[in-house]
């Protein structure tokens, strides 16, 4: 019988390792939530990086109203300790802030003032952000990162520019030069949302708290189904999730149901059983019936 001894090295190689990249505390668990406790739950190395506090976000309800930009301004230190919460729901240690927390601040929507402060994530210099990740990735050396569609999902700058810098890092981290050991990331996915799940989604919808609403039609992000090359089953994981979204109590209102959210703008959203993303960098793997992909790994 031949023994075969794993070295700390072969160990390292064969650990699975996901890097998710998210503009504000309560993306990731909007978007991906299910798949960050899923990937956790089985024992891969799951790292969140977060590239702002949310300074600029709204607040539900009265309790924290006095915290937002225009008054105290401390909503972002706030939104730490939800976002801390959140990924501790979901299996994640702790939060890890691009160039450190409160190295760049919440662009707000694009025209607004806050999109005009020097310390706005958008105002970045490009190679202090890129930098910044690329150092990151090095460190973490992940097989999968993931991160936002060229639209950012539902258009937000800080979206959008999350998109920019995480393509950028992931080329130039396999690259020579800059701090650490160049590394090549395996899989890059975008995280979008179905069309026909959030449609469904939708229908299923029978009754919410009377001051949301029903969105309009098309008023959701959403992408086509033939975008989509990898569809992530969180069923089982689903209740991480719910309790994530209920972190961020200042962002984020989840129905009585437990199957339905909405965020300040009291638009009714389900909470969907199916993350689904757009493979953009790799290898598409084993792929179900429908060819898609059922493991980010794959």
């Amino acid at each position: 019988m031949t023994t075969h001894h794993v070295t700390t090295a072969d160990a390292a190689k064969q650990a699975r390792r996901l890097l998710l990249v998210h503009a504000h505390p309560d993306d990731e668990s909007l978007t991906t939530g299910g798949t960050i406790a899923r990937y956790a739950a089985e024992g891969a190395e799951v790292t969140v990086v977060t590239c702002t506090l949310g300074e600029e976000g709204e607040v539900i309800g009265e309790t924290w109203a006095g915290l937002v930009a225009d008054e105290a301004d401390q909503l972002g230190g706030y939104r730490i300790l939800e976002l801390t919460a959140a990924l501790g729901r979901l299996g994640v240690s702790a939060p890890l802030f691009l160039g450190g927390a409160g190295r760049w601040r919440d662009s707000g929507m694009a025209g607004t003032p806050a999109a005009r402060n020097p310390r706005a994530f958008v105002n970045a210099r490009p190679g202090d952000v890129v930098d910044a990740l690329v150092e990151v990735i090095r460190q973490r050396r992940p097989q999968v990162v993931v991160c936002y569609d060229p639209q950012g999902g539902y258009g937000h700058p800080d979206h959008i520019r999350v998109h920019e810098v995480v393509t950028a890092a992931v080329d130039a981290a396999a690259a020579d030069g800059g701090v650490g050991d160049p590394w090549d990331v395996a899989k890059l996915y975008w995280t979008v949302t179905e069309a026909t799940s959030l449609s469904e989604g939708l229908e299923c919808i029978t009754e919410y708290p009377e001051s949301w609403r029903l969105p309009e039609p098309g008023e959701l992000p959403c992408v086509p189904d033939s975008a989509v090359t990898t569809t992530i089953d969180v069923r089982a994981h689903l209740a991480a999730k719910v309790a994530a979204f209920a972190a961020h109590a200042t962002q984020v209102t989840v129905a009585p149901s437990g199957t339905e959210y909405a965020l300040s703008n009291d638009i009714v959203q389900p909470i969907l059983v199916d993350e689904h993303y757009v493979l953009v960098r790799g290898t598409l793997g084993e792929q179900a019936a429908d060819g898609r992909e059922r493991d980010l790994f794959s």
